[in-house]
């Protein structure tokens, strides 16, 4: 379980697997590390973030755009990803049509900021939606995402 970097025309491709939808949405998060970096010191300090969406594709969007913002924001590249929790609706949980409602998904993880000055690092600038994929399999979780790079 884990990623691939994949070329993707102009881009970037991460094909990535895990046990769990957190091991898949890490590994992808780890994947656009390695996009970004190929070697990361052992700087910088964990913070977290959670993020909310209305579907499992749309929070694996979020999640990592969120991770982009953060790098800008912060100029610190987020590395050695964890992902806390997942949720999700259930049938008796799921919010129905009301437009005011809280988003039913949610991921809480954690990462480790190195300071980018520490970095020889690539500008990754954005995920996208070309080709995404996030499919439960027999052993676990696939996902494929592609970054503008």
């Amino acid at each position: 379980m884990g990623f691939e970097l994949r070329d993707h025309t102009a881009d970037v491709a991460v094909a990535a697997t895990g046990g769990s939808l957190e091991a898949v949405f890490a590994a992808v998060a780890d994947g656009l590390t390695a996009c970004s970096t190929d070697e990361v010191p052992n700087a910088g300090k964990r913070f977290s973030l959670a993020v909310a969406a209305e579907s499992r594709e749309a929070l694996l969007f979020d999640y990592l755009d969120e991770l982009i913002y953060l790098r800008d924001v912060r100029a610190e590249l987020p590395v050695d990803h964890r992902v806390e929790s997942i949720s999700g609706p259930t049938v008796e949980s799921a919010n129905g049509d009301d437009p005011t409602a809280d988003p039913p998904w949610e991921v809480t993880a954690t990462a480790r900021g190195v300071p980018l000055a520490e970095l020889d690092a690539r500008e990754v600038k954005a995920v996208t939606y070309s080709e995404m994929r996030l499919e439960n399999v027999a052993d676990g979780w696939e996902a494929y995402v592609v970054f503008d790079i």
